[in-house]
């Protein structure tokens, strides 16, 4: 592992994505890493379907709105001093895409169990389950019941 590893996150504001970051920051400090916190968006695909008009930028900005969920996060999980650098990235795009992209020579990628979307029911999302089979560096998947579960 290098001096100064490189940890990449995906962070989308879910209780699963704060547990991961929280794992990230940990891990991070541990062995004296760097956190590289990423946010993905993309317009949704089901704006214009039965009639209803397309928002404005100015009505709804999907990229403000990750950017925005992504500094909450990290202010919320590791706050003002959280003893490691973490660095912020909002990228546009698909989610997977992204932190493929964000992960290349990374020493470590990790992400929660489940996003947002989805099935409450799955264990793994897509978006997990794309990473854990395509990513170029090791993928740490944190489900957020276990994380609570050991905290108790």
């Amino acid at each position: 592992m290098s001096a100064n590893p490189r940890i990449v996150v995906g962070v989308d504001g879910s209780p699963a994505s704060e547990q991961a970051l929280r794992w990230a920051v940990d891990y991070a400090r541990a062995v004296g890493g760097t956190v590289h916190a990423v946010a993905a968006w993309e317009y949704p695909a089901f704006y214009g379907w039965g009639g209803q008009a397309v928002p404005t930028v100015e009505t709804f900005n999907p990229e403000e709105i990750a950017g925005r969920t992504l500094a909450e996060t990290v202010e919320k999980v590791a706050g003002a001093e959280p003893g490691v650098t973490i660095t912020q990235n909002v990228v546009g795009g698909n989610a997977a895409q992204a932190l493929l992209q964000a992960a290349k020579g990374a020493a470590l990628l990790v992400v929660g169990s489940r996003g947002l979307g989805g099935f409450s029911g799955v264990l793994l999302g897509s978006v997990s389950r794309h990473l854990t089979e395509h990513a170029p560096c090791p993928v740490t998947v944190v489900r957020e019941d276990v994380v609570a579960e050991q905290a108790e």
